[in-house]
């Protein structure tokens, strides 16, 4: 009886274009790595998903992937097809590069929106972000053209992950939205200081 129940009620919100059957989670994954200035950095990616049963009538879905760098105001956001913001830079989940800030780095020619300065499962062009499991890889393909903006009491860093010919492999995290420990750790920017 209880089983017949579970669909019942999900069904009731259908009308209301409500999410009441979904399981929501918090993926992230937490690396230190050199950021194009060779400094060591803790690098976050991090994620939301809506996972529904097999039976519903909506497909799992996803936030982009968000990357951020200790140290940098940069933040990145990696995206499949999947999401509104999706480039035009290739297939799978990667993020385009924006004129003026990013160099190809293994070309050394500036980068634009067709240049995909990050990917993840850079093999999988038909890779979506709510299908990625308990690890993943990470190509980055681009360098800041500027480590940093402003000056004196304004300046902020810019550096992100340093672009390398192998991959990143990051090994990730999930928790249930909503638990105690269900948020991506904040990075301690003491070290930011100091620099």
């Amino acid at each position: 009886m209880n089983y017949l129940r579970i669909p019942l009620v999900c069904l009731l919100y259908l009308p209301f274009g409500l999410t009441g059957c979904a399981s929501y989670y918090n993926h992230y994954g937490l690396f230190p790595a050199e950021n194009s200035s060779g400094e060591v950095r803790q690098v976050l990616l991090s994620w939301q998903t809506a996972d529904y049963p097999d039976w519903w009538l909506v497909a799992d879905k996803s936030t982009p992937i968000t990357l951020a760098t200790q140290c940098s105001s940069r933040i990145w956001r990696l995206a499949d097809d999947s999401h509104e913001m999706a480039g035009e830079c290739a297939g799978g989940i990667r993020a385009c590069g924006q004129p003026g800030r990013d160099i190809v780095a293994f070309r050394g020619e500036p980068a634009d929106e067709q240049a995909a300065c990050m990917a993840i499962n850079p093999d999988n062009e038909q890779a979506r972000v709510v299908d990625i499991g308990t690890s993943l890889e990470l190509m980055v393909s681009c360098r800041p053209v500027e480590t940093h903006r402003g000056d004196g009491d304004d300046l902020e860093g810019t550096d992100y992950l340093r672009p390398s010919s192998v991959t990143y492999r990051v090994h990730l995290r999930t928790s249930p939205r909503g638990a105690l420990d269900a948020g991506p750790p904040v990075m301690d920017d003491s070290i930011c200081d100091a620099d």
